[in-house]
């Protein structure tokens, strides 16, 4: 290779590391900013949630959907055991949600994009909430493996104290 390509290599490597740091210093604050803002969100609807639903003995939310999956399965084996107090959504009645509850605010910050459906969360004073993520348990259970569920169910179960 001629000296000329070579150094021309070099330059372009040069300018990429040059542009790759001043990206890294313009980015890292926003990154953290948003990691900060995140942080501020999750404690504050933590204490929201303990102020408004802990005098009320309230500290599970359950969300399912009307999925010909687990709709029977979740209506049959998981809503009896649920306290009293639970907090129940059914995500196919979504539009029928007060956009403000504290319950849909819950659900929409914890559950996220994927396998959000049916979620439980169990909120639990200083510690974080603990979610549950049925749908890969359900995914199985539709091809015939029933102990992912019967596991996740149990975990479940047992921390909110309905085993």
């Amino acid at each position: 290779m001629p000296n000329n390509k070579r150094a021309e290599i070099r330059h372009q490597r040069t300018w990429g590391t040059i542009a790759g740091m001043a990206l890294l210093i313009v980015l890292l604050p926003l990154v953290l900013i948003l990691l900060l803002l995140w942080f501020a969100a999750a404690v504050g609807l933590h204490v929201i949630t303990l102020v408004m639903w802990s005098p009320r003995g309230r500290n599970v939310l359950f969300v399912y959907s009307d999925s010909p999956v687990w709709k029977g399965y979740v209506e049959d084996n998981i809503l009896p055991r649920l306290p009293k107090s639970a907090v129940i959504l059914n995500w196919s009645q979504r539009n029928r949600w007060p956009t403000l509850s504290l319950a849909a605010c819950l659900f929409r910050f914890y559950g996220g994009g994927r396998e959000y459906n049916p979620l439980a969360l169990v909120i639990r004073p200083f510690r974080g909430p603990r979610v549950f993520r049925f749908w890969r348990a359900f995914k199985d259970f539709k091809h015939g493996n029933v102990e992912t569920l019967n596991r996740l169910e149990a975990t479940f179960l047992k921390e909110i104290g309905a085993a």
